[in-house]
């Protein structure tokens, strides 16, 4: 996104780009038809006027062209003084203006907490962010390359220019303060690297990693991730799968599919439903009746899944239910216990 500022400057390079012009052409008619020149020479007479580089006259002048000839120097003092104003003031500008905008993006950066970081703005950098966008959840982005970054940054995408890999980048980013890092880099390498980084600044930081190798499977486990992502894979059994099961498969997609208010299936920590000091059961809240949705999964304090759950299972503090629904209903459920 182009800064006003920038956009007045560019004008006015343009301007002065135009004076220019209309100066070099006011010169070649001037000395055409002024003092009778060729058209090389009237070309050579103004290009000497106007740098001031002292040559000779092609012809001696007559009064009527020695007049024109100051006209035209004092003209082209002017207005090549202008343009070189202009251009220098720019380029000056230039630069104060991109690091306003970063100190802006770094104090933007500085008051975040629990916000998620992501390493690399390639397919899978994209692909998490465009989710994360769509859940509303805080996240910043480390890319190494300058023109990505001025390419998508914007209001709602804050970057930090920098080598994920270096421990000074990452807190700037945030990490001690980040509740959750994706390394999406293509090398499996430096996505190991920064998760020994990662864990070290923050022990308690939840770590998700790409792999392309499955030999890197267990390298980035024992390294400090908590789930390692094998997009291949994920990818050739999706595939296979839609030729088994593939109204099933279209169906699970359908749930998750990324879009504005597009959500289907929703965790929700049971603190956000009811006073968690009071014991209650998923037949007590009742959300089938209130919100349209259907639990479908729960998760309790130690991290155990239960699908389908039965009505009677006790909601106890630290637990998620996960909760099936139209986007209208998913939106009703937000509403109805202020979930943010």
């Amino acid at each position: 996104m182009d800064n006003p500022l920038l956009k007045l400057y560019r004008s006015k390079i343009y301007t002065a780009i135009l004076m220019l012009v209309l100066l070099l052409a006011i010169g070649f008619l001037g000395y055409r038809f002024i003092s009778g020149y060729e058209w090389l020479d009237a070309i050579y007479m103004t290009v000497i006027t106007i740098t001031t580089v002292g040559f000779a006259e092609v012809n001696p002048l007559d009064t009527e062209s020695k007049i024109f000839t100051i006209f035209l120097i004092l003209a082209s003092v002017v207005i090549v003084g202008y343009a070189l104003s202009i251009i220098t003031e720019f380029i000056l500008s230039r630069n104060n203006i991109e690091d306003i905008k970063q100190r802006k993006m770094q104090k933007k950066i500085d008051a975040m907490t629990n916000h998620i970081i992501i390493c690399g703005y390639g397919r899978n950098g994209k692909q998490a962010a465009k989710k994360l966008l769509a859940y509303e959840k805080p996240f910043i982005i480390i890319e190494r390359d300058k023109d990505v970054i001025e390419k998508f940054q914007d209001d709602d995408v804050s970057f930090v220019f920098g080598n994920a890999s270096e421990d000074e980048i990452l807190l700037l980013a945030g990490i001690d303060r980040a509740s959750t890092l994706i390394c999406a880099l293509p090398s499996d390498a430096n996505n190991l690297f920064i998760v020994l980084s990662a864990r070290q600044i923050n022990p308690k930081l939840s770590i998700i990693s790409r792999a392309s190798e499955e030999t890197s499977y267990n390298k980035l486990k024992l390294a400090g991730a908590n789930n390692v992502i094998l997009p291949d894979r994920i990818g050739g059994d999706h595939m296979a799968s839609l030729v088994v099961i593939p109204d099933l498969v279209e169906f699970i997609d359908n749930l998750g599919i990324v879009g504005e208010r597009n959500i289907n299936i929703e965790e929700v920590k049971v603190e956000q439903l009811y006073n968690a000091s009071e014991e209650r059961t998923i037949r007590d809240l009742d959300l089938r009746k209130k919100t349209g949705c259907t639990v479908i999964g729960f998760k309790d304090d130690k991290g155990e899944y239960i699908v389908n759950p039965e009505a009677d299972t006790k909601l106890i503090p630290g637990s998620k239910i996960i909760v099936l629904g139209r986007p209208e209903q998913i939106q009703k459920l937000n509403s109805e216990y202020d979930i943010v």
